[in-house]
């Protein structure tokens, strides 16, 4: 059993063709379907259905297929640590975000992060942070940037404060509480909100403060992307409450304090088990005494 015969099976797993599998192994497809008969062969049971049209996994290439891919992630993860011995960094860097980082500049310090190690493979996820939370606790995510209330902690990995942002209301420009110097939660009580989907952790800031307050409000939409909630606060649809530097992205809305408003707090998260040599340096570059500013 060869590693080339792991990973060309694991591609027609991915791409259920046997055809598109050889172009992302840049490999002849008739010498790919060949490897995987010698593989199906050793080791004495089919792995995929084949038709002319379809390629399914079988029972026994569903049981082979997690194995597989983890022998494939040992093997490139022996030749970076390899690397990492003699100062050169090389293999993956998988980094998760929610859309409403404010308090450091990604794409700047991956931008840093390339030009000192070229040699990483660099993926970029945008999701939840109760869920990318999950994923760098279980290994699927080498670091996150996420977003929580106050006193919010996720288990399971390494955390980093990098800011905390005092949520601001988002307002409609002829609101009528645009044109004052500070709201509370009250003056917001009897609006319609526009905020992220119930039970995230973007939501959770906002429902936890009026629900402390002892107030109830109303979110008539609930949507994942803050630009689309900026703008549905500028067609006067809704109000929302979202930090500063994030309704500065609209120059439709006008944005208030709230004297009693919700903060929410950025970290950077990781796994402190076994982390590989790219997240190290990933670390090793934001904890730089030398880094510059990097939120923008």
């Amino acid at each position: 059993m060869e590693l080339r015969q792991l990973r060309y099976a694991v591609a027609v797993a991915d791409t259920r063709s046997f055809t598109r599998a050889a172009a992302q192994c840049y490999v002849a497809q008739s010498a790919l379907s060949q490897q995987v008969k010698n593989l199906e062969r050793e080791l004495g049971v089919a792995l995929f259905a084949r038709t002319s049209r379809r390629v399914e996994l079988t029972p026994a290439g569903h049981a082979f297929l997690p194995a597989a891919r983890q022998c494939l992630e040992a093997a490139e993860r022996a030749v970076t640590d390899a690397a990492a011995a003699v100062g050169e960094v090389r293999g993956r860097l998988a980094v998760g975000m929610i859309p409403t980082v404010v308090a450091l500049d990604l794409p700047a310090v991956l931008q840093r992060f390339r030009e000192h190690h070229p040699q990483v493979r660099v993926s970029l996820r945008v999701g939840s942070s109760d869920v990318m939370a999950r994923e760098v606790a279980a290994g699927g995510l080498d670091v996150a940037l996420l977003g929580l209330r106050e006193g919010v902690r996720p288990r399971g990995v390494e955390l980093r404060e990098l800011g905390r942002q005092a949520l601001v209301a988002v307002l409609p420009p002829d609101h009528g509480l645009a044109g004052r110097k500070r709201v509370w939660l009250r003056d917001l009580a009897g609006e319609v909100f526009a905020d992220f989907p119930a039970d995230s952790s973007g939501r959770a800031q906002s429902d936890h403060a009026f629900a402390a307050a002892g107030l109830e409000r109303e979110v008539a939409y609930e949507v994942s992307s803050p630009e689309l909630m900026l703008g549905l606060v500028g067609q006067g649809l809704a109000v929302a409450l979202l930090a500063e530097e994030i309704a500065a992205r609209s120059r439709a809305v006008r944005t208030v304090p709230v004297g009693d408003g919700p903060v929410r707090v950025e970290y950077l998260a990781w796994s402190g088990f076994n982390p590989s040599p790219a997240t190290r340096a990933f670390l090793a570059l934001l904890e730089a005494p030398s880094a510059p500013d990097l939120t923008g």
